[in-house]
């Protein structure tokens, strides 16, 4: 008699499912709009009501049960997406940042004043490593504009010794300073 009963409702759920599915495949294409998740949605919502048909009452009303089944499943997938949905916005504002900071960096970015400043240092670092007498000099000449006999006045010494201490100088910045001689000729 059990085996006759289970047969029956059998018959009866394939019945309503042929009879029905086209109907709850229109509701969950409605707010899915993805024809194979709705199929999906569908026939995933059916087994999940035959497997709790203990659970039915005598005259369930088993389209508003199939319908609250497919109304869950289809409000997971959704949520699911609006999550998956802004993580890619916050994803995709994180670049766009990260691209404006970017291309805003670049624009202020002045190679010759990073040149400069770089090639400032380099100088002050030779230039106080030189003897004071050196330095002094050079000083003079390269950022005071005094003239070779102006110096040689100023600090007793010849021209030719004035001329010497130039030299020097002039020699050891060239060699500090020759990774950045090919950017000044460019």
């Amino acid at each position: 008699m059990i085996a006759q009963d289970s047969i029956q409702t059998l018959t009866s759920f394939s019945k309503f499912f042929q009879d029905n599915h086209e109907r709850f495949i229109v509701f969950a294409y409605s707010y899915l709009r993805d024809r194979d998740e709705a199929e999906d949605v569908v026939m995933e919502s059916m087994a999940a009501l035959w497997e709790n048909r203990q659970k039915w009452e005598e005259h369930s009303n088993l389209k508003a049960l199939l319908l609250t089944i497919i109304r869950n499943k289809a409000l997971n997938i959704l949520e699911h997406r609006q999550v998956r949905s802004r993580v890619e916005c916050d994803i995709t504002d994180h670049k766009q940042k990260e691209l404006d900071l970017r291309i805003a960096t670049l624009k202020a970015c002045e190679p010759d004043k990073i040149f400069d400043t770089e090639i400032q240092r380099i100088v002050n670092k030779t230039l106080l490593s030189l003897p004071a007498q050196s330095r002094n000099i050079f000083v003079l000449s390269r950022y005071k504009n005094a003239s070779n006999k102006e110096i040689a006045e100023q600090l007793g010494m010849s021209i030719k010794n004035v001329e010497y201490h130039i030299s020097k100088v002039l020699k050891l910045l060239r060699t500090e300073l020759k990774d950045y001689l090919a950017s000044f000729l460019l």
